[in-house]
């Protein structure tokens, strides 16, 4: 009984209240420039002529994509003067993004880059 109220606390458990928001935040990371925006953003902040920059697309579209990230709780923001930077929320959104890179280096087959850099020092 425990282990059942354990999985439950962490959401976990196949009929978890947090099973339909889990999907609406695929959904939300179902898009390459949102996926490009999550990588920029690993380092840290930035504004979003960089994340433009960076991404390759118009400050107006990324713009658009970051409201509907903040919207999700997946970034933030903190003001420095006239600028608006931007950073992820949390670690969550950055590991979510790192592992479907990681499955997508396995639908290639053979020995994906990830694989062969775990013996190397970073």
């Amino acid at each position: 009984m425990r282990m059942n109220a354990d999985k439950q606390a962490c959401g976990l458990d196949v009929d978890s209240q947090y099973v339909e928001l889990a999907v609406e935040i695929f959904a939300m990371l179902a898009d390459a420039t949102r996926v490009r925006i999550i990588l920029a953003l690993r380092e840290g902040e930035m504004a979003v002529g960089a994340l433009a920059e960076v991404v390759g697309k118009s400050p107006a579209a990324v713009s658009q994509h970051l409201a509907k990230m903040r919207l999700a709780r997946m970034v933030s923001t903190r003001q420095d003067g006239t600028k608006v930077l931007y950073r992820l929320e949390n670690e969550h959104a950055r590991q979510l993004v790192a592992d479907a890179i990681f499955q997508a280096e396995h639908a290639l087959g053979g020995q994906p880059s990830h694989h062969r850099m775990k013996g190397t020092a970073s």
